[in-house]
């Protein structure tokens, strides 16, 4: 709640002392996509890339590779029920934002409708990325450094520190052909009404893509990874 709250403030802030707006966001716009935003970013995350690690250096992994179910669906299923749970305060606490900053949704129907498909794609992309990284794990003991370099780039590559359009035209262009955009940034500007059909296509498109691509590369990284896992324990 507080990355997006602190940006939230930073950018109507902006607005105001720029004559009113930024690159065709006003103060209450600003509200309503960061306020999407921490929604859409809550229901994306995941944090095995920060647990994965440890299950190999400490050996508790041998455990999970001797059930016959693949260790994913645990995870899939923590982290499923983790965002239900919460869920509720998350929205209480968007409403309340939304009220302390004026915020301004102008909802179209047919966006509305495309967002659920698209975010249910930005939430399995992200999670079979993110796991995909993890996997750096059976060769690297401290994955720290990688995590880092990742979520910096996510962090402006994905629209979370400010909305793409806002952004040079090379991030742009790299947000376009990396995944951190489909992940989060492109439903929360579907949903706010900032896409044209056809981008929205495109969009859903790209996500699709991406997401056969991870499933094909998380396959390869995780039977080389089992092979060279070995368990030491602490």
């Amino acid at each position: 709640m507080l990355e997006p709250l602190i940006y939230l403030v930073v950018w109507s802030a902006v607005a105001r002392s720029t004559g009113g707006s930024v690159g065709g966001y006003d103060a209450g716009q600003f509200a309503s996509y960061f306020i999407v935003m921490m929604l859409v970013n809550h229901l994306t995350f995941t944090w095995i890339m920060y647990e994965f690690d440890y299950r190999v250096r400490h050996g508790s992994l041998s455990f999970s590779l001797l059930r016959p179910v693949h260790p994913i669906h645990s995870d899939l299923a923590d982290n499923l029920s983790f965002k239900l749970l919460t869920l509720p305060v998350m929205l209480v606490t968007a409403v309340l934002l939304s009220l302390a900053f004026k915020s301004e949704f102008r909802l179209i129907p047919w966006a509305v409708f495309a967002f659920v498909p698209a975010l249910a794609l930005a939430i399995a992309l992200r999670f079979l990325v993110e796991w995909t990284l993890a996997l750096a794990a059976f060769w690297i003991t401290r994955v720290s450094a990688v995590n880092q370099m990742y979520f910096v780039a996510a962090l402006f590559l994905s629209g979370q520190v400010a909305p793409l359009v806002l952004l040079p035209f090379p991030a742009r262009a790299a947000a376009a052909i990396l995944p951190f955009r489909w992940m989060i940034g492109f439903p929360v500007e579907l949903l706010l009404g900032r896409l044209s059909p056809s981008a929205a296509l495109i969009g859903i498109g790209a996500q699709s893509l991406w997401l056969a691509l991870s499933l094909v590369l998380l396959r390869i990284v995780w039977r080389a990874g089992v092979r060279a896992y070995t368990a030491v324990g602490a």
